[in-house]
Protein backbone atom coordinates (compact mmCIF):
# COMPACT_ATOMS: atom_id res chain seq x y z
CA UNK A 1 0.00 0.00 0.00
CA UNK A 2 2.81 2.38 0.36
CA UNK A 3 4.12 2.04 -2.81
CA UNK A 4 0.89 3.06 -4.20
CA UNK A 5 0.05 6.06 -1.47
CA UNK A 6 3.76 7.33 -2.37
CA UNK A 7 3.31 7.05 -6.25
CA UNK A 8 -0.53 8.79 -5.87
CA UNK A 9 1.53 11.56 -4.40
CA UNK A 10 3.38 11.98 -7.36
CA UNK A 11 1.34 10.84 -10.73
CA UNK A 12 -1.87 10.24 -11.78
CA UNK A 13 -2.85 6.56 -11.40
CA UNK A 14 -5.65 4.95 -13.85
CA UNK A 15 -9.08 4.56 -12.37
CA UNK A 16 -8.50 0.82 -12.01
CA UNK A 17 -5.47 2.01 -9.86
CA UNK A 18 -7.27 4.32 -7.87
CA UNK A 19 -9.87 1.70 -7.30
CA UNK A 20 -7.41 -0.53 -6.17
CA UNK A 21 -5.29 1.96 -3.69
CA UNK A 22 -9.00 2.59 -2.43
CA UNK A 23 -9.21 -0.94 -1.54
CA UNK A 24 -6.39 -1.31 0.46
CA UNK A 25 -7.03 1.71 2.54
CA UNK A 26 -10.36 0.80 3.36
CA UNK A 27 -9.16 -2.70 4.17
CA UNK A 28 -6.14 -1.53 6.47
CA UNK A 29 -8.52 1.26 8.05
CA UNK A 30 -10.59 -1.83 9.24
CA UNK A 31 -8.11 -4.20 10.43
CA UNK A 32 -6.61 -0.83 12.64
CA UNK A 33 -10.06 -0.23 13.94
CA UNK A 34 -9.95 -3.77 15.26
CA UNK A 35 -6.67 -3.84 16.01
CA UNK A 36 -7.80 -1.25 18.56
CA UNK A 37 -10.73 -3.12 20.27
CA UNK A 38 -8.31 -6.02 20.54
CA UNK A 39 -5.69 -4.01 22.35
CA UNK A 40 -8.12 -3.30 24.86
CA UNK A 41 -9.02 -7.21 26.03
CA UNK A 42 -8.71 -7.91 29.54
CA UNK A 43 -7.10 -11.50 30.54
CA UNK A 44 -4.49 -14.08 29.40
CA UNK A 45 -4.06 -13.74 25.46
CA UNK A 46 -1.89 -12.93 22.56
CA UNK A 47 -2.33 -11.44 19.42
CA UNK A 48 -0.21 -11.59 16.49
CA UNK A 49 -1.89 -9.95 13.09
CA UNK A 50 -1.11 -8.63 9.52
CA UNK A 51 1.00 -11.94 8.67
CA UNK A 52 1.53 -12.74 5.34
CA UNK A 53 2.32 -16.81 5.14
CA UNK A 54 2.86 -19.40 3.00
CA UNK A 55 2.33 -23.18 3.11
CA UNK A 56 2.66 -25.73 0.45
CA UNK A 57 3.41 -23.12 -1.99
CA UNK A 58 0.55 -21.58 -1.69
CA UNK A 59 0.27 -18.04 0.20
CA UNK A 60 -2.24 -16.55 2.68
CA UNK A 61 -2.66 -13.71 4.64
CA UNK A 62 -3.79 -13.63 8.74
CA UNK A 63 -5.33 -10.66 9.39
CA UNK A 64 -5.80 -11.18 13.46
CA UNK A 65 -5.13 -14.15 15.45
CA UNK A 66 -5.49 -14.17 19.10
CA UNK A 67 -4.39 -17.03 21.09
CA UNK A 68 -5.80 -18.27 24.50
CA UNK A 69 -4.91 -20.87 26.51
CA UNK A 70 -7.20 -23.48 24.83
CA UNK A 71 -7.68 -21.83 21.33
CA UNK A 72 -6.97 -20.04 18.49
CA UNK A 73 -9.29 -17.03 17.04
CA UNK A 74 -8.77 -16.24 13.74
CA UNK A 75 -10.26 -13.30 12.02
CA UNK A 76 -11.20 -12.30 8.27
CA UNK A 77 -11.77 -8.52 9.16
CA UNK A 78 -14.11 -6.84 6.61
CA UNK A 79 -14.67 -2.82 6.41
CA UNK A 80 -17.65 -3.00 4.19
CA UNK A 81 -20.67 0.15 3.95
CA UNK A 82 -23.99 0.00 3.09
CA UNK A 83 -26.16 -2.74 2.57
CA UNK A 84 -25.30 -6.25 1.87
CA UNK A 85 -27.77 -9.60 1.10
CA UNK A 86 -26.88 -13.22 1.88
CA UNK A 87 -28.29 -16.06 -0.22
CA UNK A 88 -28.33 -18.54 1.99
CA UNK A 89 -29.96 -21.30 -1.10
CA UNK A 90 -26.28 -20.37 -2.95
CA UNK A 91 -24.51 -18.75 -0.45
CA UNK A 92 -23.52 -15.92 -2.48
CA UNK A 93 -23.23 -12.68 -0.83
CA UNK A 94 -24.59 -9.11 -3.04
CA UNK A 95 -24.24 -5.41 -2.41
CA UNK A 96 -27.42 -3.58 -2.70
CA UNK A 97 -26.50 -1.11 -5.23
CA UNK A 98 -29.10 1.47 -6.41
CA UNK A 99 -30.04 -0.27 -9.55
CA UNK A 100 -29.60 -4.23 -9.06
CA UNK A 101 -27.87 -6.65 -6.50
CA UNK A 102 -23.82 -7.03 -7.08
CA UNK A 103 -22.53 -10.17 -6.25
CA UNK A 104 -18.92 -9.99 -4.45
CA UNK A 105 -16.82 -12.31 -2.88
CA UNK A 106 -18.36 -14.37 -0.12
CA UNK A 107 -15.84 -13.70 2.39
CA UNK A 108 -16.35 -17.08 4.19
CA UNK A 109 -14.43 -18.52 0.89
CA UNK A 110 -11.40 -16.43 1.91
CA UNK A 111 -12.03 -17.40 5.71
CA UNK A 112 -12.31 -20.95 4.48
CA UNK A 113 -8.56 -21.59 2.65
CA UNK A 114 -7.29 -18.73 5.31
CA UNK A 115 -8.23 -21.19 8.33
CA UNK A 116 -7.22 -24.77 6.57
CA UNK A 117 -3.56 -23.40 5.28
CA UNK A 118 -3.27 -22.07 8.76
CA UNK A 119 -4.53 -25.21 10.09
CA UNK A 120 -2.26 -27.51 8.16
CA UNK A 121 0.88 -24.78 8.92
CA UNK A 122 0.72 -25.67 12.57
CA UNK A 123 0.19 -29.06 12.64
CA UNK A 124 3.32 -29.16 10.02
CA UNK A 125 5.29 -27.44 13.08
CA UNK A 126 3.69 -29.69 15.88
CA UNK A 127 1.12 -27.14 17.26
CA UNK A 128 -2.28 -28.81 18.30
CA UNK A 129 -4.19 -26.41 19.21
CA UNK A 130 -8.15 -25.83 17.71
CA UNK A 131 -9.07 -22.61 15.32
CA UNK A 132 -12.47 -20.69 15.34
CA UNK A 133 -12.65 -18.90 12.76
CA UNK A 134 -14.87 -15.82 11.72
CA UNK A 135 -15.48 -12.61 9.46
CA UNK A 136 -15.61 -9.34 11.15
CA UNK A 137 -17.68 -6.64 9.76
CA UNK A 138 -16.13 -3.69 11.11
CA UNK A 139 -17.82 -0.83 10.37
CA UNK A 140 -20.83 0.54 11.75
CA UNK A 141 -22.14 1.48 8.81
CA UNK A 142 -22.90 -2.40 7.61
CA UNK A 143 -25.44 -4.49 7.22
CA UNK A 144 -26.16 -7.88 6.18
CA UNK A 145 -30.12 -8.49 5.52
CA UNK A 146 -30.90 -12.15 5.20
CA UNK A 147 -27.54 -13.00 7.97
CA UNK A 148 -27.99 -16.76 8.79
CA UNK A 149 -27.24 -17.48 12.34
CA UNK A 150 -25.18 -20.43 11.62
CA UNK A 151 -22.81 -18.44 9.69
CA UNK A 152 -19.86 -17.46 11.29
CA UNK A 153 -20.06 -13.89 11.04
CA UNK A 154 -19.50 -11.14 13.80
CA UNK A 155 -21.62 -7.71 13.03
CA UNK A 156 -20.53 -4.71 14.53
CA UNK A 157 -22.89 -5.06 17.04
CA UNK A 158 -21.57 -8.01 18.72
CA UNK A 159 -17.79 -7.71 18.20
CA UNK A 160 -17.65 -6.19 21.74
CA UNK A 161 -19.56 -8.87 23.48
CA UNK A 162 -17.27 -11.34 21.41
CA UNK A 163 -14.67 -10.03 22.49
CA UNK A 164 -15.73 -9.98 25.75
CA UNK A 165 -16.61 -13.56 25.62
CA UNK A 166 -13.00 -14.70 25.01
CA UNK A 167 -11.64 -13.05 28.28
CA UNK A 168 -14.09 -15.11 30.65
CA UNK A 169 -12.18 -18.10 31.52
CA UNK A 170 -9.15 -17.26 34.20
CA UNK A 171 -8.58 -20.64 35.34
CA UNK A 172 -6.69 -21.36 32.04
CA UNK A 173 -3.14 -19.78 31.26
CA UNK A 174 -0.84 -19.39 28.55
CA UNK A 175 2.37 -21.17 28.75
CA UNK A 176 5.48 -21.47 26.09
CA UNK A 177 3.83 -23.47 23.53
CA UNK A 178 1.55 -20.64 23.25
CA UNK A 179 4.52 -18.13 23.02
CA UNK A 180 6.57 -20.55 20.37
CA UNK A 181 3.34 -20.75 18.84
CA UNK A 182 3.23 -16.79 18.21
CA UNK A 183 6.72 -16.37 17.90
CA UNK A 184 6.96 -18.75 14.92
CA UNK A 185 4.49 -17.54 13.02
CA UNK A 186 6.42 -13.93 13.02
CA UNK A 187 9.21 -15.64 12.42
CA UNK A 188 7.33 -17.29 8.87
CA UNK A 189 5.92 -13.53 7.94
CA UNK A 190 6.62 -12.57 4.19
CA UNK A 191 7.54 -9.27 4.40
CA UNK A 192 8.08 -8.74 0.73
CA UNK A 193 4.64 -9.28 -1.07
CA UNK A 194 4.56 -11.35 -3.99
CA UNK A 195 1.28 -9.66 -4.85
CA UNK A 196 2.50 -6.45 -5.99
CA UNK A 197 1.14 -5.02 -8.89
CA UNK A 198 2.58 -1.57 -9.28
CA UNK A 199 1.98 0.75 -11.98
CA UNK A 200 4.73 1.39 -14.52
CA UNK A 201 6.56 4.72 -12.89
CA UNK A 202 10.36 6.33 -13.98
CA UNK A 203 11.97 9.18 -12.21
CA UNK A 204 11.81 11.54 -14.48
CA UNK A 205 7.57 10.77 -14.90
CA UNK A 206 6.80 11.68 -10.97
CA UNK A 207 6.65 15.10 -9.43
CA UNK A 208 9.03 16.17 -6.92
CA UNK A 209 8.34 18.04 -4.04
CA UNK A 210 7.45 17.37 -0.34
CA UNK A 211 4.85 15.04 0.36
CA UNK A 212 2.45 15.56 3.77
CA UNK A 213 2.30 11.93 6.06
CA UNK A 214 -1.12 12.77 6.58
CA UNK A 215 -2.64 13.63 3.84
CA UNK A 216 -0.71 12.46 1.29
CA UNK A 217 -0.17 16.33 -0.68
CA UNK A 218 2.45 17.94 -2.20
CA UNK A 219 1.40 20.66 0.15
CA UNK A 220 4.60 21.11 2.96
CA UNK A 221 6.31 23.93 3.49
CA UNK A 222 9.29 24.59 5.33
CA UNK A 223 9.32 26.93 8.09
CA UNK A 224 12.33 27.65 10.12
CA UNK A 225 13.23 23.87 11.74
CA UNK A 226 9.78 22.53 10.90
CA UNK A 227 7.73 21.78 7.82
CA UNK A 228 4.21 22.40 7.56
CA UNK A 229 1.39 20.93 4.97
CA UNK A 230 -0.83 23.82 3.99
CA UNK A 231 -3.45 21.38 3.26
CA UNK A 232 -3.83 19.84 6.83
CA UNK A 233 -1.84 22.37 9.02
CA UNK A 234 -0.09 18.70 10.35
CA UNK A 235 4.07 19.86 11.59
CA UNK A 236 6.87 17.48 11.40
CA UNK A 237 10.51 18.63 12.50
CA UNK A 238 12.74 18.88 9.08
CA UNK A 239 14.59 15.89 9.90
CA UNK A 240 11.93 13.58 10.33
CA UNK A 241 10.55 14.82 6.84
CA UNK A 242 13.49 14.32 5.10
CA UNK A 243 14.41 10.60 6.92
CA UNK A 244 10.57 9.65 5.90
CA UNK A 245 11.47 11.26 1.93
CA UNK A 246 14.60 9.10 2.20
CA UNK A 247 12.61 5.99 2.74
CA UNK A 248 10.26 6.79 0.12
CA UNK A 249 13.22 7.07 -2.30
CA UNK A 250 14.58 3.87 -1.36
CA UNK A 251 11.70 1.99 -1.39
CA UNK A 252 10.66 3.88 -5.01
CA UNK A 253 13.96 3.56 -6.97
CA UNK A 254 16.01 0.47 -4.87
CA UNK A 255 18.78 1.25 -7.42
CA UNK A 256 19.55 4.34 -7.49
CA UNK A 257 21.99 5.88 -4.23
CA UNK A 258 21.36 8.10 -1.81
CA UNK A 259 23.46 10.95 -2.14
CA UNK A 260 22.70 14.56 -1.05
CA UNK A 261 21.90 16.25 -4.42
CA UNK A 262 19.71 13.34 -5.33
CA UNK A 263 17.23 14.04 -2.16
CA UNK A 264 17.48 17.40 -2.60
CA UNK A 265 16.09 17.17 -5.97
CA UNK A 266 13.77 14.50 -4.59
CA UNK A 267 12.44 17.06 -2.41
CA UNK A 268 11.70 19.76 -5.21
CA UNK A 269 14.53 21.33 -3.18
CA UNK A 270 12.33 22.16 -0.93
CA UNK A 271 14.77 21.32 2.20
CA UNK A 272 18.38 22.94 1.36
CA UNK A 273 21.31 20.99 0.67
CA UNK A 274 23.60 22.45 3.97
CA UNK A 275 20.18 20.82 6.15
CA UNK A 276 19.92 17.10 4.15
CA UNK A 277 23.68 16.84 4.43
CA UNK A 278 24.05 17.09 8.09
CA UNK A 279 21.08 14.65 8.54
CA UNK A 280 22.35 12.20 5.92
CA UNK A 281 25.74 12.23 7.76
CA UNK A 282 24.00 11.84 11.11
CA UNK A 283 21.97 8.76 10.22
CA UNK A 284 23.60 6.89 7.33
CA UNK A 285 27.31 6.18 6.57
CA UNK A 286 29.21 7.69 3.64
CA UNK A 287 30.74 5.84 1.16
CA UNK A 288 33.23 6.57 -1.80
CA UNK A 289 34.77 10.11 -2.19
CA UNK A 290 34.17 13.54 -3.16
CA UNK A 291 31.96 13.98 -5.78
CA UNK A 292 31.15 10.41 -6.11
CA UNK A 293 29.90 9.96 -2.46
CA UNK A 294 26.92 8.55 -1.16
CA UNK A 295 25.10 6.93 1.72
CA UNK A 296 23.90 3.67 2.66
Amino acid sequence: MQFYLALGARMTLLEQEKQYLWNMEKGYEGECMFDVMTEKMDGDHLVVNDLLLKHNNTTFQIDSLIITPRNAYLFEVKNFEGDYIYDASSDHMYFKSHSKPVEITNPLTQLNRCNSLLRQLLNNYGFNIPILASVVFINSEFTLYQSPPDKPFIHPTQINRYLKGLQTDASFKLNSMHASLAEKLTSLHIADSPFKNLPEYSYDQVRKGLVCASCVSLSVFVEGRSARCVRCQSVETLEEVVLRHVGEFRMLFPDRKITTSGIFDWCGMGVTEKVIRRILDKHFSIQGGRRWSYYV
